[in-house]
């Protein structure tokens, strides 16, 4: 499983000393690094040891080297660049009657895979809608969802807003899914204990690089909220059989620019 260029290798350990499982011994500076004995099954294919290794001296079976491209030094940012970056995502409400490409969804997706799975997992699946029509259709189920949640409930204080958001259906306005050219539902399996931290993770890559494509987004929680409350919703957007974890998120061009940085609350931070 491990290929080790023994013209490269300094015998320094790096590698075993990094590995999340420990299967990666190095016996003395006399040796070069090798799995123990059984170490194929415990292996998790993390790549640890290919990134860590300064030499380029390792590879591994399922995650070649030469998959595995070097820090370009030169892209890497600045505090004040990421926290600007990070500062300046917003959610998307009001998008262009723009279309996005196949092309560029397939890569925000591709991006989003390396967010981070419990012991590397990678058990996400995706649902992608481009069809005005179809988008339409799932924000009028919603309303419906939404429409006999209240008459179950009339009295409940955290659907104080749903009337508002029938009130802008029934006018001719869309506040379900705000007329977005795309919808992107990341979903896991019941399997992934985890499997509501993962998707939210992948999503949360995904929406902060498209910010890098002119891009918007924001996460469609009436629609989740639909799909929690109704199956048929949930076979309609083919959100495989038994993948309680999902959530959708809108995607398009936005139509407005934004020139400045909101403040938001202090953090409520205790140290112990």
């Amino acid at each position: 499983m491990l290929i080790v260029d023994e013209s490269k290798c300094r015998k320094d350990g790096i590698c075993a000393a990094e590995c999340p499982t420990a299967i990666i011994k190095l016996k003395d500076k006399q040796n070069y690094p090798q799995l123990v004995p059984g170490g194929e099954q415990a292996c998790l294919i993390c790549g640890h040891c290919v990134a860590v290794c300064p030499h380029g001296a390792l590879s591994h079976a399922q995650i070649p080297i030469e998959d595995c491209p070097a820090i370009d030094k030169t892209l890497v940012i600045s505090e004040d660049q990421a926290v600007q970056f990070l500062r300046s995502r917003r959610s998307i409400r009001f998008f262009k009657d723009k279309p996005v490409s196949e092309e560029k969804i397939r890569k925000l997706i591709d991006i989003a895979r390396y967010a981070p799975t419990a012991s590397n997992g990678q058990v996400l699946e995706w649902q992608v809608f481009t069809d005005k029509e179809a988008i339409k259709d799932f924000s009028k189920m919603t309303i419906d969802w939404i429409r006999s949640a209240i008459e179950k409930a009339p009295n409940n204080p955290r659907a104080s807003y749903l009337p508002t958001i029938i009130a802008a259906w029934d006018f001719g306005y869309d506040a379900v899914l705000r007329g977005a050219p795309a919808l992107v539902v990341a979903s896991a399996p019941k399997e992934a204990g985890s499997g509501m931290v993962e998707l939210t993770l992948a999503l949360a890559y995904l929406e902060l690089v498209a910010t890098t494509m002119d891009l918007g987004t924001c996460w469609a929680g009436l629609l989740q909220g639909a799909l929690l409350g109704n199956s048929k919703l949930k076979d309609a957007l083919g959100i495989p059989a038994g993948h309680p974890h999902h959530f959708p998120m809108m995607l398009g061009y936005p139509r407005a620019r934004y020139f400045r940085l909101p403040e938001r609350k202090p953090a409520k931070v205790n140290f112990r």
